[in-house]
């Protein structure tokens, strides 16, 4: 059994047309060169969660619905998470929203990290996604990798589409600066859970 972190990187948009799917695939590429932890790509299309209508929050007392219960043991797996995060009207999306509310002791005292594209990287969202965290007793991370402005038309399908390698240049060290903050965390946290 690995002693490494687990970290996931869970894609926060369910839409047809998303383009989380491309940010996605180079972070998890960045992520397997490293050696000093292991990722997995959790789809939020694979989890078909309802809207949350729970008695309570799992903090308080177990969840009924089969569907919650599934990605509530599909999250206890991980010693942390890095959030693909696309922003909406200044926030997340409501699936990744629904996500975080159906479930309570799966996050806690575990690393956040994030990945967020859009006009201005989405900045907004990610700030949204850390105040979120903090709530679920998360350990929002200070590294994140934004994709904003001209790097986001670059590599974005209504832009010049290119590969998400033409911009790596100007993200790669904030990748890289995010794990190395996943990796202390997830360590730390680890050890005293």
């Amino acid at each position: 059994m690995s002693t490494l972190p687990k970290i996931a990187v869970i894609i926060g948009s369910t839409r047809e047309t998303r383009f989380a799917d491309k940010p996605a695939a180079w972070l998890m590429k960045q992520a397997e060169a490293r050696d000093d932890f292991t990722a997995e790509l959790v789809d939020l299309r694979d989890y078909d969660l309802p809207l949350f209508n729970e008695a309570a929050s799992n903090k308080w007392m177990p969840s009924t619905d089969p569907k919650a219960i599934a990605w509530q043991e599909k999250l206890a797996e991980f010693d942390g998470y890095i959030f693909v995060v696309a922003e909406y009207n200044h926030s997340i999306t409501g699936a990744l929203k629904n996500a975080l509310d159906q479930a309570y002791n799966e996050w806690n005292r575990k690393p956040m990290g994030y990945l967020g594209y859009g006009g201005v990287g989405a900045a907004r969202a990610v700030e949204h996604l850390r105040l979120i965290g903090v709530e679920l007793a998360m350990v929002p991370v200070h590294g994140a990798v934004h994709i904003g402005g001209g790097d986001f038309m670059a590599v974005h399908p209504m832009g010049s589409d290119d590969p998400i390698e033409t911009i790596e240049d100007h993200i790669l060290p904030a990748a890289n600066d995010m794990f190395d903050d996943m990796v202390w965390w997830g360590n730390a946290t680890k050890a005293v859970r």
